[in-house]
């Protein structure tokens, strides 16, 4: 028996992402003992990605889900396509030169999703345009440098510097900001809903409703679920910050932090156009950071509210409308229609974390709010490893991580005194 994605988990409830797609019938659960070439396991963005270049490259792919295609983060997250990474001192630190070339993959990893969407046709709502803003005078010459060093070090010629923020956005909010005209953003469950649907017709086997239990290493693993089996010559663990204890070596190298969203009730398509010149993304350079951006059908769709604990995004949803009248005071009569959330998988330097648990099992994890662009990118370099070509896959797998703090017991009172140390400074402007 499935379970309706709406009822399963009280974060996506009301989502809005998931009242505006049309979900096809449910991939039928795992039963009994299957064979492939591949399993991977999570239906998002990085799992799907790896199964579509693997069925390119000749392998038989087994996919694997606890719940359905994009229930996790690629079906609930900000949609913003990026460029980059959460941090770029990691890369530049670890990676020396080659961290060119990791930046490099970001950027194919936006301009894959562009071609996805060309290739399969999937209709969600892709809109060029990236604004990264300050919202605080000190952080204008930080934010100016970011630029700076992305142009100089890695020569991505797509920023322009914003002077005067107000002449993109529509509030007083906001000071400069840097312009990125080839990253944008996307209805996240839209597209991971279509990139399932190419990797079915791609002849990718999917299970849903088939959480995973353990696996069995060896020169054949084995991936257990509840009702099933599948034996495999290699596996790619892609379920990021819900894959629990199937990988207890290098789970604890990145922490779920939940993340809330609103969206509004639709507008006027000139008053929903007139708050972000060419309905462009935002997002703030702020630790606690907002962002957002206009959908389609005229909402506008406003996140942030970072936390490691449960929370209900019914009860966070007052929060984020006066984070958003912060912003857009003018929208005080703008009801909020849609509120959920989810969690993102955070390492502690904010860099992904690649690897392998054993020679033939691959792993990819920590995308740290760079998500939807890196995913795809992270998917395909996977591939590239199992059919051996791991340059690209070992050069992420050179980045040294460290584990949180606390272990399990003490991991959540650890990172939440660290939001307090961190609130506090925004707080008081330093």
């Amino acid at each position: 028996m499935t379970v309706d994605a709406h009822d399963d988990d009280p974060l996506i409830r009301r989502s809005y992402y998931e009242a505006t797609v049309t979900r096809p019938a449910a991939d039928m659960p795992l039963q009994g003992a299957a064979r492939a070439d591949v399993c991977v396991i999570g239906a998002g963005f990085s799992g799907l990605s790896a199964a579509l270049d693997l069925r390119a490259r000749g392998f038989s792919v087994t996919l694997v889900d606890a719940h359905e295609p994009g229930w996790g983060a690629s079906g609930r997250n900000g949609g913003q396509v990026l460029v980059g990474f959460a941090k770029d001192d990691p890369l530049v630190d670890q990676l020396g030169d080659d961290a060119m070339r990791a930046w490099r993959l970001s950027v194919e990893g936006v301009g894959l999703l562009r071609e996805r969407i060309a290739k399969y046709s999937i209709d969600c709502d892709f809109t060029p345009g990236y604004l990264t803003v300050a919202t605080r005078s000190k952080r204008v010459p930080e934010l100016r440098a970011w630029m700076d060093m992305v142009e100089q070090r890695f020569a991505y010629p797509h920023l322009s510097w914003i002077d005067d923020a107000h002449d993109r956005i529509d509030s007083d909010r906001y000071l400069s900001g840097v312009h990125d005209s080839f990253s944008g953003h996307v209805h996240p469950l839209k597209y991971c809903l279509g990139l399932a649907a190419a990797a079915r017709r791609a002849g990718v086997s999917i299970h849903a409703h088939s959480r995973v239990t353990r696996i069995v290493e060896g020169a054949k693993p084995v991936v257990e679920t509840v009702q099933g089996s599948v034996q495999c010559d290699f596996v790619v663990v892609a379920g990021n910050a819900s894959i629990g204890r199937v990988l207890p070596r290098v789970h604890d190298r990145i922490a779920p932090i939940g993340s809330f969203i609103i969206a509004t009730e639709r507008m006027d398509a000139e008053r929903a156009s007139s708050l972000v010149r060419d309905r462009a993304a935002v997002c703030d350079n702020n630790f606690f950071l907002d962002y957002f951006r206009v959908s389609s059908d005229d909402r506008l769709l406003f996140g942030g509210r970072a936390t490691t604990a449960f929370m209900d995004p019914q009860a966070v949803a007052p929060a984020l409308r006066e984070r958003m009248l912060a912003v857009y005071p003018q929208l005080g009569d703008v009801k909020v229609e849609y509120a959920w959330g989810g969690y993102v998988d955070v390492t502690r330097n904010r860099a992904p974390d690649f690897g392998r648990i054993a020679p033939n099992i691959y792993y990819l994890q920590g995308f740290s709010g760079h998500g939807v662009a890196l995913t795809g990118i992270a998917g395909r370099i996977a591939a590239e490893a199992i059919a051996g070509q791991a340059g690209n896959f070992d050069l992420f797998a050179r980045i040294k991580h460290r584990r949180f703090p606390g272990g399990e017991a003490l991991r959540r009172p650890v990172l939440e005194l660290g939001f307090l140390y961190h609130r506090m400074k925004e707080m008081f402007g330093t």
